[in-house]
């Protein structure tokens, strides 16, 4: 009787014993957390360079007549801005320098005469939109400036400034997370100014690629 008594008590003690080690088993480690790939964001400061073509027209005109003439080249500049994003949307401002390489030269009473303008430039407001993540579809407009010439041989150099505004649109795509490629397209109204007597309307087309550095 006693020694079933103390079987089943062992029995018992071995059972409780078995229970209480599964109790300690060790716990599964948690499945390591993946961080999600950092998302493309245009918000910030950023610096460029840019260059293409340019189509200048110039109306002129004085008392009782009028002509026309275009004035086309390459040009080249630098721009900077700052973006700030608000969901797909970027909003933001930005101003460029440029120098044209349009210049005409006209025979005048027998004397050369050199034409054209040499530096532009602007300061515009940008909305865009974002697809992707990197590619961004902007409009932009704003003030638009350019200095127009006329260096006749043997005197002295004539330089004016015509103020006006611009309106464009174009694309800017991220090829990293700082450096970006641009194509746009701007229109140029300068306005119009008098040069030596002779009323003088300036209008350009433009259209540019070039790259920038987003920090």
């Amino acid at each position: 009787m006693i020694r079933n008594v103390l079987v089943a008590i062992f029995g018992a003690s071995l059972l409780a014993g078995t229970s209480h080690a599964a109790d300690l088993t060790e716990a599964p480690a948690p499945a390591p957390v993946v961080e999600a790939a950092p998302t493309f964001v245009w918000t910030g400061g950023y610096v460029g360079l840019q260059g293409g073509g340019g189509w200048l027209n110039s109306d002129l005109s004085v008392p009782g007549a009028s002509a026309s003439e275009d004035f086309n080249g390459g040009l080249f500049g630098a721009f900077a801005g700052y973006n700030y994003q608000h969901g797909d949307w970027v909003f933001g401002i930005e101003g460029d320098v440029t120098y044209n390489w349009n210049d005409k030269t006209f025979t005048v009473f027998g004397a050369n005469t050199e034409v054209g303008t040499d530096v532009s430039g602007s300061v515009r407001g940008r909305v865009g939109y974002t697809f992707n993540e990197k590619a961004l579809l902007y409009a932009t407009g704003g003030w638009a400036v350019t200095r127009g010439f006329v260096d006749v041989a043997g005197a002295s150099e004539e330089k004016e400034t015509f103020n006006g505004w611009t309106i464009g649109a174009g694309v800017d795509y991220g090829f990293t997370n700082s450096v970006f490629g641009r194509a746009e397209y701007r229109y140029n109204d300068f306005g119009d100014e008098d040069v030596g007597g002779v009323n003088v309307d300036l209008d350009q087309h433009q259209f540019t690629v070039g790259v920038g550095v987003k920090f």
